[in-house]
């Protein structure tokens, strides 16, 4: 069987700067020219074709009926505006990149673990910095799922990131809970979280397809390769970026078929989940790819391995540098949620973004006649 990939390998500043030949992607502040239309058979490339975007309706005409049909829908898909997603009293607007930061309430997290364990006090003061310099959501996570991690009883899962998630929900803030098991998903909805970020995609545990959608709570869905034993497991890809693509999509018609709404479905690509660090560069490079999928995109590659791995094997503390890169490499995709550990200085850097993009749109020296 055939599948259809359409990926956008040429950005812009702005729709001027292409004389009106650009779309937007995804409702961002990115726009996109020049898209490859990809063809594979039996996981082999077996055409590739560069289509401009004004010439992208008759390049989809020409193809045959099945893959036309998906064609459109991914066209349609890139050119989405997702609407805003609603936390409890606030507002996730996602016409703009928003910083997601990290709070890990676990022993063993690679890169903080232990800080903020065994006191929530000390855990909310972190959050609420985080959300005063910008922070749109809160993450927050009670196991580690770096390689190697020791499973975490559920139980003491839910000790962890309850009491925390309480607090802050009474705070107003917006509040996602990164956990794979359906007793402390339910257990951190039912204290106030407002999104669920599984790392497993909800394949982990059964019930939790169930909960999400009987929640309405918005569903981050992450790619990673193992099975409930390791996800980092199994990381064996004819091409990543299509393989990844293919994935995401059957995780998504899974929660789709258990009741999930289409607009709660956010993605993920899971950087540093059972891949090479080729195989995360090559992620990295194709991410507006993965807004064919019709989904709002999350990113989250701060402080991974493949930086320490690219910089001299620097400590997790010392990759900020990287971090940032990164960051930036991941607005310009036009992806929604950029999850990160160093939120006053990913925020900085969403501002100065912000005004590169603003400037581009108000440029009318671009204009063609």
């Amino acid at each position: 069987m055939q599948k259809l990939y359409i990926r956008p390998i040429g950005l812009a500043e702005s729709p001027q700067s292409e004389h009106g030949g650009a779309v937007r992607l995804a409702g961002s502040l990115v726009y996109a020219s020049r898209f490859a239309l990809i063809v594979r058979k039996g996981g082999r490339v077996v055409s590739r074709t560069l289509v401009g975007a004004s010439d992208m309706a008759q390049a989809l005409g020409r193809l045959p009926d099945a893959l036309a049909a998906e064609g459109e829908a991914q066209w349609s898909g890139l050119r989405m505006a997702h609407p805003p997603l609603q936390c409890g009293g606030r507002t996730l607007r996602l016409d703009q990149p928003q910083v997601m930061g990290i709070l890990n309430v676990t022993p063993d997290s690679f890169s903080d673990g232990g800080k903020f364990l065994d006191d929530p006090a000390v855990a909310l003061e972190h959050a609420h910095a985080m959300l005063e310099a910008g922070a749109s959501v809160i993450d927050v996570g009670g196991e580690s799922t770096r390689p190697g991690a020791a499973a975490v009883w559920e139980g003491d899962e839910v000790k962890r990131v309850v009491p925390v998630i309480e607090r802050l929900a009474a705070s107003g803030a917006a509040i996602s809970i990164d956990s794979r098991r359906s007793s402390v998903i339910e257990a951190a909805l039912a204290a106030g979280a407002h999104i669920v970020n599984d790392v497993s995609a909800l394949r982990h545990d059964p019930r939790s397809l169930e909960i999400v959608a009987r929640s309405g709570a918005p569903v981050l869905l992450m790619h990673a390769p193992g099975d409930a034993g390791d996800l980092h497991a199994d990381g064996a890809y004819g091409d990543v970026v299509l393989d990844v693509f293919d994935w995401l999509a059957e995780r998504r018609d899974a929660a789709l078929a258990a009741g999930i709404a289409r607009e709660k479905i956010l993605l993920d690509p899971g950087i540093g989940f059972g891949k090479s660090l080729a195989e995360n560069l090559a992620l990295i490079n194709a991410l507006p790819l993965f807004h064919a999928l019709g989904h709002p995109v999350l990113f989250g590659a701060s402080r991974k391995r493949l930086i320490g791995a690219l910089s001299n094997e620097a400590p997790a503390h010392q990759r900020l540098g990287g971090s940032l890169t990164l960051a930036l490499r991941a607005f310009d995709a036009a992806c929604q949620i950029v999850r990160v550990h160093d939120v006053a200085e990913t925020v900085q850097a969403l501002h100065v973004w912000r005004g590169l993009r603003d400037a581009a749109l108000t440029d009318f020296s671009q204009m063609g006649d």
